[in-house]
């Protein structure tokens, strides 16, 4: 298994310096890369997530994705807590920045693709369903880090995400076992397998932008890349074991919290005049780290479940 893990992250590397080589050599623009964006989230990534739930419904599978949504709930809630008391004492800005840092891993760009390599269509659609409260809470607790504002709008916008829509069909496929024929099914698996080289190059373009002098030379980020790749999947294996869940979704639950901070802290940081300068910091830094971390996470799961 570890063989198959070092040679995804290979290819998610390659595919990361293929997109900082366009960008640097201007194939990806501003436009481009804003384009690339659109289509992952509007129609590659929709496409991947309904494709996987094309799978035989069972209670089993049932009892599992209602337990996945409750440890994903009680992960993320504990990860709230956790990171309300480590940085109770920093200034607002920077404590949001390392706040939603530490909650919350980029599952939409890096957790699909790893989780597609290592479980096939089913962490796919495992994936799917740990993000609904993920979703929930970057949309209400996420947004009021920064805004500051509380309410029911912003997890309302939330359910017209694409990705978000594409799970709840999803949803509604595997529960009525309704049958998708196979030209349309073939379809959303030759675009859905879009999404792992079109996020990388997302990723690589954003990196190409970034100024690793000036990131490299600040402490800071070095904590919360800490915060977010190695104490956030600790605590998370620890308290999934106390609640005793079971073997295969502790996996795949740590090792979604084990990606790098969401690439929202940037976006949010910059719509509500958030530290942006931190808040790309601390992307660029966790996604290049985690390329490193990521392999030693799932080590330490082997040894330790």
């Amino acid at each position: 298994m570890m063989d198959n893990i070092l040679n995804q992250i290979f290819v998610l590397t390659v595919l990361m310096v293929v997109g900082i080589i366009l960008r640097k050599k201007n194939v990806i623009t501003d436009e481009v890369s804003k384009g690339m964006t659109n289509i992952l989230m509007g129609v590659a990534l929709p496409c991947l997530i309904i494709s996987s739930f094309n799978i035989k419904f069972t209670k089993d599978m049932a009892r599992n994705s209602i337990n996945m949504i409750i440890y994903s709930t009680i992960v993320h809630m504990m990860l709230l807590a956790v990171s309300s008391l480590l940085f109770l004492k920093m200034e607002d800005k920077e404590k949001s920045i390392f706040k939603f840092c530490m909650i919350f891993s980029n599952c939409g760009f890096v957790g699909y693709p790893i989780a597609q390599a290592l479980y096939g269509d089913i962490g796919v659609f495992y994936t799917s369903i740990f993000t609904i409260p993920q979703n929930i809470f970057v949309w209400s607790y996420g947004v009021m880090l920064f805004s500051g504002e509380r309410g029911l709008k912003s997890i309302k916008n939330s359910f017209k995400n694409p990705p978000v829509i594409a799970v709840l069909l999803g949803c509604l496929i595997f529960i009525f076992s309704i049958p998708i024929p196979k030209p349309v099914l073939s379809t959303l698996k030759s675009v859905g397998n879009m999404t792992t080289p079109v996020a990388m190059f997302i990723i690589g373009a954003m990196l190409a932008d970034s100024k690793v002098k000036e990131i490299l030379s600040d402490k800071k980020v070095y904590l919360a890349s800490f915060m977010r790749l190695i104490v956030a999947p600790a605590l998370t294996v620890a308290v999934l074991i106390l609640i005793k869940a079971d073997k295969e979704m502790i996996n795949i639950c740590t090792i979604l919290i084990s990606m790098p901070a969401a690439i929202l802290l940037g976006i949010f940081a910059e719509k509500y005049d958030g530290d942006k300068k931190a808040a790309s910091s601390a992307v660029f830094m966790t996604t290049v780290l985690s390329l490193i971390t990521i392999p030693l996470v799932i080590a330490a799961l082997n040894a330790v479940l």
